[in-house]
């Protein structure tokens, strides 16, 4: 048995669980608004991590701690994030509904939109027939 199958099935396992050990301090109020904007963003700290080239602790000290960061280092983060600087700094700025998909299913359109026309629309036709074919049947009264 290779020591990969066993790390494999273990992944599958966990599923939707959490990883990571419980943190014994409060995020701060900025923490908690850049882990919200990472999570509906659909990143895992060490992908925002490797996008800012720092480590994965390191930025889990920004999510958690007090930290001093650089004016540019918070753009390059909202820019990451997909978010205005204002929404992670400002408490009192409500974050405003952007239209269109949020986290993976965006990133996946994004790439969509590097593909040349015609398999943009080939791609489109493919996810309306799926759309079409998830939809609950509306019934009539």
């Amino acid at each position: 048995m290779q020591a990969s199958s066993i790390t494999n099935f273990f992944g599958l396992y966990a599923g939707g669980m959490r990883t990571g050990r419980p943190a014994s301090t409060e995020r701060t109020g900025f923490g908690e608004r850049v882990r919200a904007a990472r999570e509906a963003a659909g990143l895992t700290q060490q992908q925002v991590a490797e996008r800012l080239g720092i480590t994965q602790p390191s930025y889990a000290l920004w999510e958690r701690h007090a930290v001093a960061l650089k004016p540019d280092q918070i753009a390059n983060l909202a820019k990451i994030l997909s978010v205005r600087v204002e929404e992670i700094v400002n408490p009192a700025t409500p974050q405003s509904r952007r239209g269109g998909p949020v986290g993976k299913a965006r990133r996946m359109f994004e790439e969509v939109n590097k593909l040349p026309r015609d398999r943009q629309q080939h791609v489109l036709r493919v996810v309306e027939d799926l759309l079409k074919a998830n939809r609950p049947e509306s019934k009539a009264a």
